[in-house]
């Protein structure tokens, strides 16, 4: 493994680095929002304004990385991605702060488009899986890490978090810069019709963008849900940390679960068990119960959107993959800029659990969506399905990574 790895390690280092400093300005900004007396709606406007930067710059950074190049490209947006957290403590009105976060998501998914078109480069077919599954525990162990640093937030020094992130994320451009690796020529799938996609598979195209609108709303709002549970700021970032960490913990088992059963039973059964955390969580719990809920909620909802990736991967052709894996990140990443606002429309009416009452009925719809397609279609064949891959939800070019998407594989097209 060390061995696959070695190629491009500095490319993980920078990612975790990153990741470290820019993970938990999501928690960051929604807690100094509700601080400075700004309403629910107003804090999910302004988590809203980062995921469609996201959408935005997934689509746009190829363009900027095609110019310049890699390294270049990435200085760019790493500088710019500083410059923004740097500035949130000079200005403190929402209105300045969303049009922050809309800059963040455009920098952060321009990283993204930067590394992962770099690490699919470097990839070959015998190491794309471990390449993949590195990655994935760079980004999450630095999301995860970063947590903890909302504890330097108290006191009186409240600049400190956005100059500590600042710092991390500045210290990202080294190992890119001086790493010896050369960079690619840019490359990007191929683009696939998204009624092509949906007719293939509409379990997979619901269930990305559902996944999307879960873990947006979490993600833009769940401090704040904590909070106004009466946890401090220490015990706010414990449950961060602690969803995340169960996200990485049960993505796998619950994978291979789907590898050998029924793919669409494992991921009805992770709706269902979605649905039933979530309204646990929706009746305030506190003290151990909290987190072990908070610890299977990311569990079970991390690993609806690799499932419905391999569940669309299981019904199209191998020339597709690829690009449908990409179409996948996007409608993923509209359901998540959709999320704060309806989870904000819920909280403002039955406060604080109203986050997981809307994350609730999301999951309760899909469920029902995904009982129909289960009645309405045959199973793929066992030895039809695709092995499942913990995939991350950043970019269309992490597409490049997914092992199932390698045009060399023969496997035939199973239709609904």
């Amino acid at each position: 493994m060390l061995a696959s790895i070695r190629p491009v390690q500095s490319l993980l280092l920078a990612i975790f680095v990153m990741m470290a400093g820019s993970g938990f300005l999501s928690t960051l900004i929604g807690l100094r929002l509700e601080r400075a007396g700004s309403g629910t709606m107003v804090i999910g406007l302004v988590a809203t304004a980062y995921f469609a930067g996201l959408v935005i710059g997934a689509l746009r950074a190829g363009k900027v990385v095609r110019r310049v190049g890699h390294i270049r490209a990435f200085a760019a947006f790493v500088a710019l991605l500083s410059a923004s957290t740097l500035t949130y403590a000079l200005v403190r009105h929402p209105v300045p702060w969303g049009a922050l976060r809309l800059i963040d998501g455009v920098c952060v998914a321009g990283v993204f488009v930067c590394l992962e078109s770099w690490l699919g480069d470097r990839a070959e077919a015998g190491t794309r899986g471990t390449i993949l599954a590195s990655y994935m525990v760079a980004l999450y162990s630095g999301q995860a890490v970063g947590q903890l640093l909302l504890r330097s937030g108290g006191g009186v020094a409240p600049h400190v978090p956005f100059e500590i992130a600042s710092i991390l994320i500045s210290l990202a451009i080294l190992p890119v810069c001086l790493t010896r690796s050369a960079a690619p020529t840019f490359a990007q799938a191929a683009s696939l019709p998204l009624r092509r996609l949906f007719a293939a598979s509409p379990l997979g195209v619901a269930g990305a963008g559902i996944t999307g609108l879960l873990l947006g709303a979490f993600y833009g709002l769940a401090a704040i849900y904590a909070r106004r549970l009466g946890l401090s700021l220490a015990e706010t970032a414990t449950f961060m940390t602690v969803v995340i960490v169960g996200g990485v913990a049960l993505q796998w088992p619950l994978g291979r679960l789907s590898d050998r059963y029924d793919r669409r039973r494992v991921i009805v059964s992770g709706f269902a068990l979605t649905l039933g955390v979530s309204i646990a969580l929706a009746t305030e719990p506190t003290g151990v119960l909290l987190l072990a809920l908070g610890f299977a909620f990311g569990g079970l909802s991390f690993a609806l959107y690799p499932l419905s990736v391999a569940h669309a991967n299981d019904r199209l052709l191998p020339s597709e993959r690829v690009t449908a894996s990409g179409q996948l990140v996007l409608l993923y990443s509209a359901g998540a800029a959709l999320g704060p606002i309806g989870a904000a429309a819920a909280m403002t009416r039955a406060g604080a659990g109203g986050l997981f009452l809307f994350i609730a009925l999301a999951a309760g719809a899909m469920l029902v969506f995904s009982v129909w397609r289960l009645a309405a279609t045959d199973a793929v064949p066992g030895e039809a399905q695709r092995d499942f891959q913990i995939l991350p939800r950043t970019t269309p070019t992490a597409a490049l990574l997914d092992p199932a998407g390698d045009p060399d594989d023969s496997q035939h097209q199973v239709t609904t």
